[in-house]
């Protein structure tokens, strides 16, 4: 069976993994999926991912979870832009989330980025998810 939406799987791994205070989750590696970890990792949302060797044919990505005090520091992740419906925005309409506290992802002609970057190169893009 195929996925229809394997960032928001992802999302869902993490999500999961922390609920169940685990070091580290798998998922299948594609390049979406790296360039949103890479922006996780800039913003300290997680400690790191890097390739897994499973055995298997088909790539996987360890993410490396992160906790501050005993709590996840992913508190909430939501997905915004899905294939169902499609969510774009200008780089001055980009949501803030929390006043700034989270982060919003989005996918730009200049790249994966968060809400700050995006404003700051003056871009707009698909609204992928928000973080915080």
């Amino acid at each position: 069976m195929s996925m229809t939406d394997p960032l928001g799987d992802m999302l869902t791994r993490i999500r999961n993994g922390q609920q169940a205070r685990k070091d580290s989750v798998l998922t299948p590696a594609s390049k979406l999926r790296s360039h949103v970890l890479d922006v996780l990792q800039r913003e300290g949302f997680i400690r790191g991912y890097a390739a897994a060797d499973t055995g298997q044919a088909m790539r996987e990505i360890r993410i490396d979870l992160k906790y501050f005090e005993g709590q996840p520091a992913i508190q909430h992740v939501q997905r915004v832009s899905k294939p169902g419906r499609r969510v774009y925005s200008g780089a001055k309409d980009l949501p803030r989330v929390r006043n700034g506290l989270g982060i919003t992802i989005v996918s730009t002609p200049k790249g994966v980025l968060s809400d700050a970057e995006a404003r700051e190169q003056n871009v707009g893009g698909e609204v992928l998810c928000q973080v915080f």
